[in-house]
C-alpha cells in the first residue's frame, strides 16, 4: 500500500489565484484531502505560501508568529476602498515628495514616513479582509454595503526600507509580524504624507528562514520532510524508551526550555511539539507513528 504524501511544500503563488485555490491544486496533484496553508496571500500577492501535507498541517500553526518579509509597490496620490489594486479609486490627491530629495537623503519625508511604522503598535484590519466578526467576514459585509470594524491589534514591523521611487510609485522592502496586513501600512504612508496611497504590488520572499527562491508553482514542486516546519524551533533527542512514552502523549520531564520546542527520537524524527508546565513537559502535538 502506498503511503499517504506528508511533508512541508513551499509554493511560489502566482498573481490572481486565491491561497485556497492553491490549496486545491496541491490536493489534486498529490491525490490527497489533507492539505492546509499557514499565512493567507490575497489573490493580488504573489510569492511564497506554505503548505503543510498529511502529518504536517498540524505543525503549521508553530509558523505563524514567524516574521514575513515582502517586496511592496505602493502607490501615492491614490486611496481605493480596498487599500489594494483590485479596489476602486476613492480619493486622489497630488504627490508632493520631492524624488531629488530622496536621492539626496535618506531623512526625506517618504523615508521619515516609512520609518515611522517601525517597532510595535496596533493595527486595525481593512474592511475588505478576511477577519470574522461575530462569525462573518468583514470583506462580505463590506461588499454587500455594511461596514464591520474588527479590534485593533498587535502588529511588529522590523523593517520599511524603500528601495526604489519615481514621483508616484515607491518600492519598498518590508519585514513584519504575521497577520500585519501590508496594505494598511501602505494607506498608513499615504496617510502620513496627506496623499493617499494604495498597494498595487505584493510578493512575499520569506517567511522565517524558508525562502521564495526554494518555492515551485502549486501543483508541482518536492515535499520536505515534516520536520522542517518546526526547524526554528529549540529541540531535544530522547533515549528510545522516552521516545516510545512520548509517541503515546506521556508526560516526559521538564526540558529547562521556555516555549514549545520539539521532541525527536533517537533517529531525528519528530516525535512531537513538548511545552515545559512545571516539574513536567506536556505534549502540544504528537504525530502519529506512520
Amino acid at each position: 500500500m502506498t503511503p499517504a504524501p506528508e511533508g512541508l511544500l513551499l509554493v511560489d503563488k502566482p498573481s490572481g489565484m486565491t491561497s485556497h485555490d492553491a490549496v486545491d491544486v496541491v490536493r489534486r496533484s498529490l491525490g490527497t484531502r489533507k492539505v492546509g496553508h499557514a499565512g493567507t496571500l490575497d489573490p493580488m500577492a504573489t510569492g511564497l505560501l506554505v503548505l503543510g501535507v498529511g502529518r504536517a498541517t498540524r505543525l503549521l500553526r508553530y509558523l505563524g508568529e514567524l516574521p514575513k518579509s515582502y517586496a511592496a509597490t505602493g502607490r501615492l496620490g491614490e486611496e481605493t476602498d480596498t487599500l489594494d489594486a483590485d479596489g476602486e479609486i476613492v480619493r486622489t490627491a497630488p504627490v508632493d515628495v520631492s524624488l531629488a530629495e530622496l536621492k539626496r537623503a535618506c531623512a526625506s519625508e517618504l523615508q521619515r514616513a516609512c520609518a515611522s511604522l517601525v517597532g510595535e503598535s496596533m493595527q486595525t484590519p481593512p474592511a475588505y479582509s478576511a477577519v470574522k466578526v461575530g462569525g462573518r467576514k468583514l470583506y462580505e459585509a463590506a461588499r454587500g454595503g455594511e461596514v464591520l470594524e474588527a479590534p485593533a491589534r498587535p502588529i511588529r514591523v522590523d523593517a520599511f526600507d524603500v528601495t526604489a521611487f519615481d514621483g508616484r510609485d515607491l518600492e519598498a522592502r518590508i519585514t513584519c509580524s504575521g497577520g500585519t496586513y501590508v496594505r494598511v501600512l501602505v494607506a498608513d504612508v499615504g496617510r502620513s504624507l496627506g496623499c493617499g496611497a494604495h498597494l498595487v504590488g505584493l510578493r512575499r520572499t520569506a517567511i522565517g528562514s524558508l525562502r521564495v527562491e526554494e518555492a515551485r508553482p502549486p501543483g508541482t514542486g518536492t515535499l520536505q520532510p515534516v520536520e522542517r516546519a518546526v526547524q526554528h524551533l529549540p529541540s531535544i533527542r530522547l533515549e528510545p524508551e522516552e521516545a516510545r512514552a512520548a509517541s503515546h502523549g506521556r508526560p516526559l520531564g521538564p526540558a529547562g526550555i521556555l516555549g514549545p520546542y520539539a521532541v525527536l527520537d533517537p533517529e531525528d524524527a519528530l516525535v512531537g511539539i513538548y511545552r515545559d508546565e512545571g516539574p513536567m513537559a506536556r505534549p502540544e502535538v504528537i504525530l502519529p507513528r506512520l
